[in-house]
């Protein structure tokens, strides 16, 4: 299981749908792949997408972090001795965690199929498949509502709103989508660090009748005194993502006052897997729930992150749409997405094949 070959290469990929967060509007993304080869012929893959205000990282920074440590750290090694291999790439690349993940993923992509078995089998599988959430942008109403339309008619039954530029428009925005889903349709949103204190507070009680299920970052990232602050009701149902980067992270947030009741894992964000599992770890211990969210990422990552989410039994939710937007893309499989269901396949590994 010794690695003979490695590669590295950027893709750039189009968005059949543009859209618009707090901080910037989204048209196309650039994805990092990494390919690794071993001597009886197996290669695991796995794809870095960066982005400075979530990973704090640029392609550029991605990509010169994998061409100087990637044959390094690599050549020569073990596929088996994984465990010690990424515990390497956190010393070597403490400042590119989205190209720790490539790295990692591959990895564990290989040494499943090493065992002849989907990577979630390895990892001990908890759930067969989990519903995802889909996303809607900062839009008009009319647009948020015929996108809404669009996508229960594809079998999505969460619905994850982007918000944050303005409390008020805001407001009125989900007091109409609810009106137009009804309440059988789940809706979480998403502020993306756009309001202060005290107008979460406010958005909170101006949006007591609409059954949010939960609220993402709505503070500056680390602004968390602030929502130590807040009622505990507040913070119960606020999930931490730009907030909450690695392990250490998680184990802070769970001493009290808690300032978030569920944590948003990205591989992204936190390096890979390895340390992906670490931070869910953390989050059983101390009683808070699990989800995992992507950046627009490639099929290659979205499975590698549905793979360790189904294998931890404190995933509560998943917003794994990351791919879902891309005009192409370099590999198929992965998984199968069923009336809003995730699902991986039986493949060995991450699932995925080269196009």
């Amino acid at each position: 299981m010794k690695i003979t070959n490695v590669k590295l290469w950027t893709e750039h990929f189009e968005l059949t749908r543009p859209y618009t967060i707090a901080y910037e509007t989204i048209e196309a993304v650039e994805n990092q792949f990494v390919r690794i080869d071993t001597e009886d012929g197996l290669f695991g893959i796995g794809a870095a997408s960066p982005a400075p205000e979530v990973t704090g990282e640029g392609i550029d920074d991605c990509r010169k972090a994998l061409k100087t440590h990637l044959e390094p750290l690599l050549l020569g090694r073990d596929v088996r001795h994984l465990n010690a291999m990424v515990r390497k790439l956190q010393v070597v690349m403490p400042a590119t965690p989205a190209a720790r993940a490539a790295i990692d993923m591959a990895l564990y992509d290989l040494l499943a199929k090493h065992f002849k078995m989907p990577l979630v089998d390895m990892l001990g599988r908890a759930y067969r498949s989990l519903p995802t959430s889909v996303t809607i942008g900062i839009e008009s109403i009319q647009d948020s509502i015929e996108k809404a339309q669009e996508y229960l008619r594809r079998g999505f039954r969460i619905l994850k709103v982007k918000i944050g530029k303005s409390l008020e428009n805001d407001c009125e925005r989900l007091h109409k989508l609810r009106e137009s889903v009804g309440q059988q349709t789940t809706i979480r949103v998403d502020i993306n660090q756009g309001y202060s204190a005290d107008e979460y507070a406010e958005f909170i009680e101006k949006t007591q009748s609409l059954d949010l299920e939960f609220i993402e970052q709505p503070l500056e990232a680390f602004d968390v005194d602030s929502m130590r602050q807040l009622p505990k009701r507040i913070r119960s149902k606020t999930a931490a993502d730009e907030s909450l980067i690695d392990a250490a992270n998680a184990l802070n947030y769970t001493c009290p006052p808690r300032p978030f009741g569920i944590y948003n894992i990205k591989l992204m964000k936190c390096g890979g897997i390895y340390s992906a599992l670490q931070i869910a770890v953390i989050a059983q211990c101390g009683g808070i729930e699990l989800m995992w969210g992507c950046n627009d990422e490639s099929i290659v990552a979205i499975s590698a992150a549905l793979h360790a989410a189904l294998a931890t039994p404190g995933t509560r939710y998943l917003d794994l749409d990351g791919s879902l937007d891309f005009a192409r893309d370099i590999v198929k499989g992965g998984f199968v997405l069923k009336e809003g269901e995730l699902i991986v396949t039986d493949n060995p590994g991450l699932g995925v094949t080269l196009r």
